[in-house]
This record gives structure tokens, sequence and C-alpha cells, in this order.
């Protein structure tokens, strides 16, 4: 498996394929050019489109926080139904 690349290194391979297209290579020529894989090339553009560094690094940091307050209310939802069957008297 390669290496996963940070959203500020994607951005700027979308800009230089961007760059190529314009000048009129196809989208597999543009990719192999900077060194990804074509349907890398499309994902990420479907992902990072349209973002500015600073952007895709601040939805980075809000995936990472949406991902923990995910844990933690599942495991707060896990504590109340235990509370609530000891209540109840299911030992």
């Amino acid at each position: 498996m390669g290496k996963r690349s940070k959203p500020e290194e994607i951005i700027a391979k979308l800009r230089e394929i961007e760059v190529r297209l314009a000048r009129g290579e196809t989208a597999a020529q543009a990719a192999r050019a900077v060194g990804v894989t074509e349907q890398s090339y499309y994902r990420w553009r479907k992902e990072y489109g349209g973002l500015q560094i600073g952007q895709a690094k601040r939805m980075k940091e809000i995936e990472k926080e949406n991902a923990r307050l995910r844990r933690a209310v599942s495991d707060l939802t896990l504590d109340n139904q235990i509370l609530q069957e000891i209540v109840r008297g299911k030992y």
C-alpha cells in the first residue's frame, strides 16, 4: 500500500493536474506525470476539489473531532443503558 498524502499535498497535486489538463493532456497522462493513479485523481477531485489548503486542513481536523465526539457519545449511551438495567433490577 502506498503512503498517504496530506491534504495540502493533495491540493497541490490537483492544481498541477488541472494545469496539465488545460495544456491538453488527458487525465490519465496528467495523473501519471504527477505520480498518482487516475482513480486517485478522481477520488481526490471529488473530496478536495475547490478547497484551499487551509480549508482542507480544517476539514480534516473537524473530521477527527467528529470521530472523537461520536466515540464519547456511544460510551455515554452504553453507560446509561447499563445503569438503566441495574435500576430495573436486572443484575
